[in-house]
């Protein structure tokens, strides 16, 4: 099954049993963030015309901010480009981009994910979070422990929507992160790697 073959969110969570929740997101983190990324952002949303491919958005927007924020982690985690993943023959496709666990083999070795993050193409979010849920779901059982909070990101480059899904119950945060805002989208995305961080910490604990 491909992850783009549902519709929209609700037949997700329909067709796993998951509830759905909303929430409002809480930011625990407070970093500054780096000068070269929000000078190299307010460039790209001034001079490139990026908004002419789903690519151009990717590269010049999505992919710049997440690894902004995984650098202050990247002794924890990996950041994937369209890494394949599959649990099953109905849980399998390639997400646009991942945050997993580092591996002690070496970073060419993917091992346990934690994050999703989709580009809502043609600036569909519906469509994004029904393929962004089934693929928490699939990074779910992939982990083998439905107790840990896996979390998803849907973003068209300007605009950033996030979630978690914890055992069955899917979590909708209310707010949307704009590009403009970039201390806060900033720090929403040290938020979650810091609260996957945590999760990593205690389960290498046990």
């Amino acid at each position: 099954m491909s992850f783009s073959q549902f519709k929209s969110l609700a037949d997700v969570l329909k067709k796993y049993l998951i509830k759905y929740e909303e929430a409002d997101f809480k930011v625990i983190t407070k970093y500054e963030p780096p000068a070269y990324w929000i000078e190299d952002i307010n460039f790209t949303l001034k001079e490139i015309p990026y908004q002419v491919s789903e690519a151009a958005i990717c590269e010049n927007l999505i992919y710049p901010t997440l690894k902004a924020s995984w650098k202050l982690y990247s002794d924890i985690f990996a950041l994937w480009s369209h890494q394949p993943i599959e649990y099953n023959d109905e849980l399998s496709g390639i997400p646009d981009y991942l945050i997993s666990k580092k591996s002690a083999l070496g970073k060419i070795i993917f091992e346990m994910p934690y994050i999703a993050v989709i580009e809502a193409k043609k600036d569909d979010f519906t469509g994004g979070w029904a393929q962004c849920g089934l693929e928490m779901y699939a990074i779910q059982q992939i982990n083998l422990n439905n107790k840990i909070t896996v979390f998803g990101i849907v973003s068209n480059g300007e605009i950033w929507e996030v979630a978690q899904l914890k055992a069955q119950v899917f979590t909708a945060y209310r707010q949307r992160f704009d590009i403009n805002e970039q201390n806060l989208l900033f720090n929403v995305l040290t938020t979650i790697l810091e609260i996957c961080k945590k999760q990593f910490e205690e389960l290498a604990t046990k």
